[in-house]
């Protein structure tokens, strides 16, 4: 009997974990609260309109969307919003992961290559935004946080569509299967980003004095790259390839209309023109992480090539076992797999990789802003933080803002969350909880950090 079947019939004695189908006691209080709150959210509007919404969440959500929308821009957050919109997001991570996980989702690195081209696509939108492309009857659309319930939309939509073309196709081996799914999604994929084009982008053209040349071009690449990420993408599941083919189009055609305002600049709303364009700041922003993630991967790929061919995945337990188990044999499971190859495995991860990316992003993005560009912080939180970086530049006479200190604090966090993440150990049935964290630490800080940079790049 080997090593691995030795371990396996000792983690058979203890009590195995809850099967995927079923709903923790935290999900079922979770999603019970969130149901709760939406129905007396809905019955307040419907009774009592005037406390819940005049004097209750306009102020405090729908004010500041409209300020950052409107000529002055870049309202800044609140204490009592910034409750509100994390409790928000970790209830939806709590509720969707047993969605997903209930609906038997594809959870693995190609989803999630999928939803960090998804995440890219939220700051391409809202620098243009910041660049006052959109008309003011949808820019509300590309403000935070209702770009990323409204990106969200259109993830479900795909999402579904890809699923029930796939669900026909996906089993069906051979070239015949395959040519029947292309067949079929690639139309419904082009038609859906045509209908983005129409509704977001087109309407802005009669706002702005203003060239089309790299418009067009970023059309024909987006399209393009649609149906060449559908073409490279064989082996995939439907439901990642044609998440990931659509939002690669997306960002293609939104960074055509980048290259389109560093063409041909238009009026902002405010009467300013965007500054000339600056390429170092993104040999900063964008470089070091990246030299950081290269290395992180050069040290894991041989322990993640290796758990990859024992048929095991980084951190997650085999099916059925539960972390009380192996905790309480530890000895005995030190010799699996799961436990010698694991943590050098997560560093060559994407889940490790874009969550190092983003949050170093964010950080280095904030301080090339405001140390070097006079931008200011929103978040009251990070505020403080620069704030007090700024008190130790005065002492030392260093004539500079204190949003060094706040990359360094990023520097920092992201190094305590990746030790965590390496370290942890989660149960079949939590692979969709992982994947919802790492994707909302994405939104909170890879999102907002290449918003900070094309910003910075473009002079917007």
């Amino acid at each position: 009997m080997s090593s691995i079947e030795s371990i396996d019939e000792i983690l058979l004695n203890h009590q195995p974990a809850l099967p995927s189908s079923r709903l923790s006691l935290i999900e079922q209080a979770m999603t019970r609260i969130v149901i709760g709150l939406g129905i007396i959210l809905l019955l307040g509007l419907v009774f009592q309109n005037e406390m819940v919404w005049d004097d209750g969440l306009r102020p405090i959500i729908w004010e500041p969307v409209e300020a950052d929308a409107g000529e002055q821009g870049d309202a800044g957050y609140t204490p009592q919003n910034t409750a509100i919109y994390t409790f928000g997001l970790l209830a939806s991570v709590v509720v969707f992961q047993a969605l997903f996980r209930t609906l038997n989702l594809p959870v693995n690195d190609k989803m999630m290559y999928a939803l960090i081209a998804w995440v890219c696509l939220a700051p391409i939108l809202r620098v243009l935004e910041d660049a006052d492309f959109f008309p003011s009857s949808i820019d509300w659309l590309l403000i935070s946080p209702i770009i990323h319930l409204h990106l969200a939309a259109w993830l479900f939509g795909i999402g579904i569509m890809s699923y029930f073309v796939g669900k026909r196709w996906d089993d069906v081996e051979g070239d015949f299967g395959e040519l029947n799914l292309r067949i079929r999604l690639v139309p419904i994929l082009c038609f859906a980003l045509l209908a983005m084009w129409a509704l977001l982008f087109r309407p802005g053209y009669h706002a702005h004095d203003m060239g089309v040349i790299w418009i067009i071009a970023g059309l024909i690449i987006g399209f393009a790259s649609l149906i060449f990420t559908m073409h490279n993408t064989r082996e995939w599941d439907s439901v990642s390839r044609g998440l990931l083919s659509f939002a690669v189009g997306a960002c293609f055609v939104g960074l055509g209309h980048w290259a389109q305002l560093a063409s041909t600049p238009w009026l902002q709303e405010s009467g300013r023109m965007p500054n000339d364009i600056v390429l170092w700041p993104a040999l900063v922003v964008l470089g070091i992480p990246a030299l950081v993630c290269y290395a992180l991967y050069r040290i894991g790929k041989d322990d993640a090539h290796q758990l990859k061919l024992s048929g095991f995945e980084a951190g997650v337990l085999p099916e059925g076992v539960s972390i009380k188990a192996w905790e309480a044999e530890e000895k005995v499971v030190s010799k699996h797999p799961i436990e010698l190859l694991s943590n050098k495995a997560l560093l060559a991860s994407p889940l490790v990789l874009a969550m190092v990316f983003g949050q170093l992003c964010d950080g280095f993005a904030t301080m090339v802003g405001i140390d070097y560009f006079d931008y200011s912080e929103k978040h009251p939180l990070s505020d403080a933080v620069i704030q007090y970086g700024g008190s130790i530049s005065d002492s030392i006479g260093w004539d500079v803002e204190g949003a060094w200190l706040f990359a360094l604090v990023k520097a920092a966090l992201v190094a305590l969350i990746t030790y965590i993440f390496i370290e942890m150990r989660v149960e079949k049935r939590q692979s969709h909880l992982r994947m919802l964290i790492v994707l909302a630490v994405l939104i909170v800080g890879l999102a907002p950090g290449l918003r900070d940079i094309g910003r910075l790049m473009l002079g917007v």
